[in-house]
């Protein structure tokens, strides 16, 4: 199968953020549509509105800024990759070129927790960001929930909620 480059979506957060959320890289539907979470049946916004009360019905626009005033940020681990197809699996590996979260993370002064949006994402954090966070950086829980791709149709939304109840409770502890 061919691999294409792929460049991600800009992070999508501000200095109020108390929790960011981290994918791995948008698959095609969300890198075409230039929206996180854009595949029809990927369940991250349906579990924003269960979690975080944003209206997963808004424009794109409208749902981003709810959820950044709920204090929830989005970016990926992964800036830049080759890749066949929209399945982390198909990312090659050693193509990967990180995005500069440590540096993103140091501007987040109420930042409370990481979550990682799959075992992807959250590995390719721990090898490509975590030997580079501050110190302050570092004392961040790093959570990795189950992915809300429609790869992981094992995964329900009533079963993804309890999953994620960790971002909630950041948002409000």
């Amino acid at each position: 199968m061919n691999t294409m480059q792929c460049q991600g979506l800009p992070a999508q957060v501000d200095a109020h953020a108390r929790v960011l959320v981290l994918g791995s890289m948008p698959g095609i539907a969300s890198l075409q549509a230039a929206q996180y979470y854009a595949h029809p049946r990927n369940r991250f916004w349906p579990l924003m509105a269960a979690l975080c009360d944003v209206d997963a019905m808004l424009p794109y626009a409208a749902r981003m800024e709810a959820l950044l005033a709920a204090g929830v940020g989005v970016w990926d681990v992964i800036g830049r990759c080759e890749r066949a197809g929209s399945l982390d699996a198909s990312i090659v590996r050693g193509s990967e070129v990180a995005n500069a979260l440590p540096a993103l993370i140091d501007t987040l002064p109420a930042l409370r927790a990481i979550c990682c949006n799959g075992g992807t994402a959250h590995r390719a954090f721990l090898r490509h960001i975590a030997p580079s966070l501050s110190a302050r950086a570092q004392a961040l829980p790093v959570w990795s929930l189950p992915s809300t791709s429609p790869a992981n149709a094992a995964w329900p939304l009533p079963r993804l909620q309890v999953a994620w109840a960790p971002l909630a409770a950041a948002l409000t502890g």
